[in-house]
């Protein structure tokens, strides 16, 4: 008997793990559905997201001939509402582009800064040397978002502010059905309802929305149209002019003043003069080759590069000998990626303030005296950095002291969006959006509707850190994602909500496929690990020596394994660790395969 799969927008409804036989086929000649979702393929364009609403929205703007750039900025502004625990016009970000015309990988950095009134002597003094965990305005930073809008569609666009946003206004002002995971995590919020504003949007006549309910944001979509309108005003000046008269409503403008009045209303450290100073920049991304792949990561300010230093270490092993998942190879994965999040607190920081000796952290003789310190039956317990400037042409030692606290609980995850997008010209947008935990700093601004990133509470205190707390400095953001050649051709972009995890599921989505030869749904689907053997970075960024965790769907005998070798383990379960989307290129038929987490609410589209 036949078993029938249906594939409805992307998602597989019935009939996973089916196994398709036809009548008097020979048993090795099945075709087998092993995912619990399909790969969802197409010969011309492909967007995918952490929400269904977002990736349509991206969908709809290709289709009516928008390019990569408007269709990243559209999806997102939805993204923003209907995932706006994790993200929204509050939101720091970071972007990795690839310019099918130019033929060459930009970075785009949109983390948020912190206030000039903003000093570790203003904490010690009136915080008692500490960061407010992920609440309240003093854990906020500038908004980057709407530049990163901004300067994708000026650069690359062919779309106004008006059509990209027209999606996400009728949205806020019409409503949306919610669904449970927002539902469920407006009314478990704690500190939405310590804040009137907050109430006034989220608790709509005192009560939480239930699944299915309308939900709508009215003071969002008319923050949106101002932009609108500012655009439509100065239109007569042009296209460039009409969209930086858009932008410069948000930073300069009346909103930006109303941002900054309620600020000094509420206690916080932001004043005009914090966004009116922000700018959101390209940077030439680093990169490094892993195994004839050119594996790119945003420069500053992000912990994108460590994925870079784990896959230098990784390379000088037989991972596909070794066996998916097997005790050697999650064994080896872990103490790579300790050693480069060791490399991370020690050396990863804001570019602008802090040099990052990259051509030490990314040479191969330098990963290779890396490698050499894993124990290949024992764990590390210890924090390990090395020392990459003896691997650079200065070869000065860097004075950069870094600390290691084992108190307080820390949490190594955390509350991040993603958009993937890739267009007929092969044009590719890698967009990760965040508040950085559930509804940021929980403080919805005045009557705009949406609520600043709590990255702020990233900071160390410790001066001379490289993610020292300075007034204008960028935080070092977990915030990454990841955009991969192959020779001259684009090859794949991913990315994934998830704090410090990030790192590890772009890491293991990226090795499935390149050692492991998966396709990208079985890439994102196999089961996880990760480790918090490292500080977080969340204050006060606790350490765990030695802890890691895995999937129960890694096998007994390998966590019993795993144990031995002296790993602190823990066992999640089976489908609960992250989230992701991914888009991979084929290059030799240019077919596009875009893949989904099911442990999410992601969803993908190609045709």
């Amino acid at each position: 008997m036949r078993t029938r799969s249906f594939v409805v927008g992307g998602l597989l409804l019935v009939g996973v793990l089916a196994t398709v036989r036809s009548s008097g086929q020979d048993p090795s000649d099945e075709a087998r559905t092993g995912t619990m979702r399909p790969v969802i393929r197409g010969r011309t364009q492909a967007a995918a997201s952490m929400k269904p609403e977002a990736t349509r929205a991206a969908e709809r703007i290709l289709q009516a001939g928008g390019n990569a750039f408007d269709a990243a900025v559209a999806g997102q502004a939805v993204l923003g509402l209907v995932d706006a625990a994790s993200n929204g016009v509050g939101s720091d970000a970071v972007i990795l582009v690839y310019d099918a015309k130019a033929k060459t990988v930009v970075s785009i950095n949109a983390e948020g800064t912190a206030p000039k009134l903003a000093t570790i002597e203003w904490y010690q003094k009136n915080l008692n040397n500490t960061l407010p965990q992920s609440d309240t305005l003093l854990s906020g930073t500038v908004p980057g978002v709407v530049d990163a809008w901004y300067l994708l569609l000026d650069r690359w666009g062919t779309m106004t502010f008006a059509q990209v946003l027209q999606p996400a206004i009728d949205m806020a002002e019409n409503g949306f059905p919610i669904g449970e995971r927002m539902a469920g995590a407006i009314a478990t919020s704690k500190k939405l309802k310590k804040y009137p504003s907050s109430v006034k949007v989220y608790f709509p006549g005192g009560a939480a929305p239930k699944p299915g309910d309308l939900f709508k944001n009215p003071d969002l979509a008319r923050t949106l149209r101002k932009l609108v309108d500012a655009e439509k005003a100065a239109a007569g000046k042009g296209r460039r002019e009409a969209l930086k008269a858009a932008r410069d409503r948000f930073y300069k403008g009346d909103i930006a003043r109303t941002m900054a009045k309620f600020s000094e209303e509420q206690g916080g450290l932001f004043r005009y003069e914090d966004f009116a100073a922000y700018s959101a920049k390209f940077d030439a991304p680093v990169s490094v080759d892993y195994r004839g792949y050119r594996v790119y990561k945003n420069p500053s300010a992000s912990q994108g590069p460590t994925e870079l230093f784990a896959l230098n270490i990784l390379e000088g092993y037989d991972l596909k000998a070794m066996k998916h998942n097997s005790t050697e190879y999650i064994h080896a994965s872990i103490e790579a990626v300790k050693l480069a999040m060791a490399d991370r607190e020690k050396y990863l920081g804001d570019a602008d303030f802090v040099p990052i000796p990259y051509e030490g952290l990314l040479s191969k003789d330098y990963a290779r005296d890396r490698r050499a310190l894993i124990d290949p039956a024992r764990a590390s317990l210890e924090l390990r950095p090395g020392v990459a400037e003896k691997f650079t042409r200065s070869t000065q030692p860097l004075a950069r002291p870094f600390h290691i606290n084992l108190d307080g609980e820390a949490d190594h995850e955390g509350d991040t969006s993603y958009l993937a997008v890739v267009d007929k010209d092969r044009n590719m947008v890698s967009f990760e959006p965040s508040l950085h935990s559930g509804f940021g700093t929980g403080v919805v601004m005045a009557d705009l509707g949406f609520i600043f990133n709590c990255r702020g509470d990233y900071y160390s205190l410790v001066a001379g850190e490289a993610n020292a707390l300075a007034p204008g400095k960028r935080p070092r953001s977990t915030l990454q994602s990841t955009l991969v050649m192959k020779g001259e051709q684009p090859f794949m972009i991913v990315g994934s909500p998830g704090g410090d995890d990030q790192v590890f599921r772009t890491l293991q989505t990226l090795l499935n496929v390149v050692d492991f030869g998966m396709n990208v749904q079985e890439a994102i689907e196999a089961p996880r690990w990760a480790t918090r053997s490292f500080p977080a970075s969340p204050f006060p960024h606790t350490m765990y020596p030695g802890e890691m965790s895995v999937e129960n769907r890694v096998p007994e005998g390998v966590r019993a394994a795993l144990v031995s070798r002296g790993h602190k383990l823990r066992i999640a379960g089976p489908w609960t660790m992250g989230s992701l989307a991914a888009i991979v290129v084929d290059p030799k038929t240019g077919v596009l395969s875009a893949g989904t987490d099911p442990r999410v609410d992601a969803y993908a589209v190609a045709w």
